[in-house]
């Protein structure tokens, strides 16, 4: 059972990135999962969450920016950001768990490995 992550990359301020979430070893369409980020000296924080009904739900500063989304038949989940900022600067990991309306997944069961989002000039 793992996730992976990947997609990460440097971008310049405003524009955008697709982080990709694949699984392998389940079925992902029967999961809940969440985006995580975790910036340099910072705890990790929860980004994005979509339930296995397609609910999605969004940390108050990234709404309008990011949009998750899944595609069972790839068994993957996606996080398509745009209007990137510096300060979303982190490590990115998926995971599987039980959505938050405030956009936190909770009860983790399975974390994948990160990917690097770098946002500068």
């Amino acid at each position: 059972v793992q996730l992976q992550a990947s997609g990460g990359g440097l971008v310049q301020p405003g524009g955008s990135l697709r982080l990709s979430c694949a699984a392998s070893g389940f079925t992902l369409a029967y999961k809940g999962i969440g985006w995580f980020r975790q910036a340099p000296g910072k705890e990790r924080e929860g980004v994005s969450c979509i339930s296995s009904g397609g609910g999605t739900y969004y940390k108050d500063s990234v709404k309008g920016r990011f949009t998750i989304s899944r595609d069972n038949a790839k068994n993957s989940v996606y996080l398509q950001m745009t209007g990137l900022k510096p300060e979303d600067t982190a490590a990115y990991y998926c995971a599987t768990g039980r959505c938050s309306v405030t956009g936190v997944a909770r009860d983790i069961g399975t974390w994948g490995q990160g990917t690097l989002v770098t946002v500068s000039s």
